[in-house]
């Protein structure tokens, strides 16, 4: 069932490129497609390019988790800091950060720093938000009993509200994680010299469309694992809470 409508949706694409009705730069064949997918996987330079991106992605996004799950922690069992910080939170997460993106070239230069920069400051959101979320909803019942059989603060932090709170802190990570994707993709495509957002706009210039889908596809694949490196870290970890079937 998962393959019925990408494989009709590739049947009409793949109809319509034979055709000759829809010109090649818009609509290439897909076996113009998986012949540029099998150059990018054989050449080392294109997939230095793909490698660069990732490292980009993951940078960022590591140092939004390192930073947005203790904050978000914090914000969730603090009133004091729920009220300091969250005005700003909400004031500043519908501001689009690519637009910041000059201010970072300027600041940081055209290199990795200005776009792990902004991956990170893309990530922090969702990851405070949801971890902020997770610790507002652990049982109190839980925390009393913690804080009567003598656990310090600390203890009841790491050995109560993180394990309770943890699916929430997976959610934000599924969220950010594409997000980190995204933005890298846009940064490199508007101001870099490598990356696979370089190699879209190579491409774009030399109206190479099925390179540039099979730099899409590429993207699609790393988001694809990526997600489910995600998601087996949970059930490693989070091992007392499975995912449930969404239908039985």
């Amino acid at each position: 069932m998962p393959i019925v409508l990408p494989g009709l949706a590739l049947l009409a694409w793949e109809i319509a490129a034979r055709s000759g009705s829809i010109s090649r730069i818009v609509c290439p064949s897909l076996l113009a497609i998986a012949r540029e997918l099998g150059t990018f996987a054989i050449r080392s330079d294109h997939l230095t390019e793909a490698w660069i991106s990732l490292y980009r992605a993951l940078a960022g996004f590591a140092v939004a988790a390192l930073v947005g799950v203790p904050l978000g922690l914090a914000l969730g069992r603090s009133p004091i800091a729920a009220r300091l910080v969250e005005p700003l939170l909400s004031a500043t997460y519908p501001i689009p950060k690519i637009a910041l993106f000059p201010i970072f070239v300027f600041a940081l230069g055209i290199g990795s720093l200005s776009k792990v920069s902004l991956v990170f400051l893309e990530c922090l959101y969702p990851i405070v938000i949801n971890a902020a979320q997770g610790a507002r909803a652990v049982n109190r019942v839980v925390v009393w009993s913690a804080r009567n059989m003598g656990a310090s603060p600390i203890q009841i932090l790491g050995k109560v509200v993180l394990p309770a709170a943890a699916p929430a802190v997976f959610a934000g990570f599924r969220v950010a994680l594409p997000v980190a994707l995204i933005v890298v993709i846009i940064t490199e495509m508007i101001g870099s010299a490598d990356g696979l957002g370089y190699f879209v706009m190579g491409a774009l210039a030399d109206l190479r469309t099925d390179r540039l889908l099979a730099a899409v596809v590429v993207t699609a694949a790393l988001g694809w694992a990526l997600d489910g490196l995600v998601v087996a870290s949970r059930t490693r970890l989070i091992f007392w809470e499975r995912h449930e079937t969404y239908f039985n």
